[in-house]
């Protein structure tokens, strides 16, 4: 795979980003709720990711790039596209360092998120029928305008800030023996990998992703890029159909497995979730714990932390859910 122009970040650079994250944000909570481990006959830790300001663990990354914004991307403004949790990231981040942001999103997208970002203070665009339809456009509006396009992939900076939730589950538990994080762009599964293989390289990092959209998944499998068609998943934060290249760079080094899960599988850990952990998670941030149960045999009487990388579920969409129950 060809080596992007923009540098890898390492732990030196997830350690960086604690600091700066660490001035805004509060450490979210790692629960080892004893009814979940015993229903994956594990010892479970779950990093809440749902309980950050914008419900998802993106908005370290946003920090972590406003923070390092010159004065002239302060002053021209950052473009990005999204279909949710990103967007609200570079939202938050534009909010608190008193910057333009102009966050495109598909049509169709989650209305809980475009309306955080909304409230937010950012304008919102909806352009296409995908996440990457939207990416397009918004690469050519940050050229157009001369802002700062920021990629919710390719970003060392955004990397780097979503890592420091790995950190803080492996400082307080340093033998752990499983991680399973969500696999959408890649950036959370990349900067996770980064931590747990420089701290402790025998922690087995797996990636869960979306079976109705597993472009990802086929570019670390084939380990080169691959690209697919529309994704098929409720998980929004799933749904890409082009790998970004440094998060795959990444991943292929450092991920120990990959696996898909299909529908009903993220739906019946969103269950679960809210069952042993009086937790709720949307599709992507309960894409982890499927991927667990897929893995139970491997697991059993291992310690296992599980990223609950993001709660913005609709109501209706829980209704749903709960209903099919």
């Amino acid at each position: 795979m060809a080596a992007l122009s923009v540098p890898e970040p390492g732990l030196s650079d997830v350690l960086a980003a604690r600091r700066i994250v660490d001035r805004y944000l509060r450490r979210t909570p790692l629960l080892n709720p004893a009814a979940l481990g015993q229903f994956l006959g594990a010892d479970v830790y779950v990093k809440c990711e749902n309980m950050q300001p914008i419900g998802a663990f993106k908005v370290r990354g946003g920090l972590n790039l406003g923070h390092h914004l010159t004065p002239e991307e302060r002053a021209g403004g950052l473009v990005t596209a999204s279909s949710g949790n990103h967007g609200q990231s570079i939202a938050y981040a534009a909010r608190t360092f008193g910057v333009r942001a102009t966050i495109y999103a598909p049509e169709g997208a989650n209305e809980f998120k475009l309306a955080s970002m909304r409230r937010l203070g950012a304008d919102v665009v909806l352009f296409g029928k995908d996440f990457d339809d939207a990416r397009t456009r918004a690469e050519e509006d940050a050229v157009a305008k001369k802002a700062r396009f920021v990629s919710s992939g390719d970003e060392p900076l955004l990397i780097a800030g979503v890592g420091t939730a790995t950190l803080e589950v492996l400082e307080e538990v340093p033998d752990l023996d499983y991680l399973f994080v969500p696999v959408g762009g890649g950036s959370g599964a990349s900067g996770a990998a980064i931590v747990a293989k420089g701290i402790n390289p025998r922690v087995k990092v797996i990636g869960v992703q979306a079976a109705g959209a597993p472009a990802v998944y086929e570019s670390w499998k084939a380990r080169r890029p691959v690209s697919l068609g529309r994704p098929a998943t409720f998980a929004d934060g799933l749904a890409t159909r082009v790998p970004f290249e440094l998060p795959l760079r990444i991943m292929i080094r450092l991920l120990d497995d990959m696996l898909t899960v299909g529908e009903d599988e993220l739906r019946e850990a969103v269950v679960l979730y809210v069952e042993h952990a009086h937790q709720i998670a949307e599709g992507a941030g309960a894409a982890p714990l499927a991927g667990a149960r897929r893995l139970a045999a491997a697991i059993k009487g291992k310690k296992v932390g599980l990223i609950l990388s993001g709660g913005n579920l609709t109501l209706e969409m829980l209704r749903s859910i709960l209903a099919a129950k």
